[in-house]
């Protein structure tokens, strides 16, 4: 990605309110746009959370940071089908955990990570050329120059899933909201077993 291409997500990210709903613990409360922008592209998983029957229901998916916005995949049928085509609120949480940080003190060891979370509204990407682009850029991000073809918009519409008959469904979550929580350690602060 070209830095005027980061910019423009630096400054989306600046508009909608990085940290809008603070951190409380403000040692760990990351505030570094770039950071936030670079974690989110390379993370593989995210679970999207949105309000079950009973529930809170969440639910690991793959994703693509791209162009301000999460985007995921998924069966065209089915439980978060349903309840995203209604589209929720929802919160998108990614996250890494580093290691172990040891301290003398037991009560003092920690865990070393990086956390985003996402907050916002979600809607069925219903437009093929654009579902084509967003799943390209999927199928990029976790087969880089696998597939030399890039899909197309009359793919996806024709193509039917044998599990359900349906096309993929593609979701964008466009974010209201970003919060990013760090803790850093040295390496020679993480617990080697």
């Amino acid at each position: 990605m070209t830095t005027t291409k980061t910019n423009v997500n630096s400054q989306l990210l600046k508009k909608i309110g990085v940290n809008m709903n603070k951190v409380k613990y403000a040692q760990r409360d990351c505030k570094d746009q770039e950071k936030i922008e670079k974690f989110l592209k390379k993370s593989r998983t995210g679970v999207i959370a949105m309000n079950g029957d009973d529930y809170p229901y969440a639910v690991p998916v793959n994703f693509v940071w791209y162009e301000g916005s999460i985007f995921f995949h998924g069966m065209g049928s089915g439980k978060k089908v349903d309840i995203l085509c209604e589209e929720p609120p929802v919160s998108f949480t990614v996250y890494e955990e580093i290691g172990t940080v040891t301290d003398p003190m037991p009560c003092h060891a920690d865990t070393s990570y990086m956390s985003v979370m996402v907050f916002g509204k979600i809607e069925k990407v219903v437009d093929f050329e654009i579902a084509a682009t967003t799943l390209w850029k999927l199928v990029e991000k976790y087969l880089p120059n696998y597939y030399k073809k890039p899909l197309t918009g009359s793919f996806i519409e024709n193509y039917k899933s044998s599990m359900d008959g349906n096309t993929t469904a593609v979701f964008k979550l466009t974010p209201e909201d970003i919060t990013a929580k760090e803790n850093q350690a040295e390496e020679s602060e993480l617990f080697k077993n």
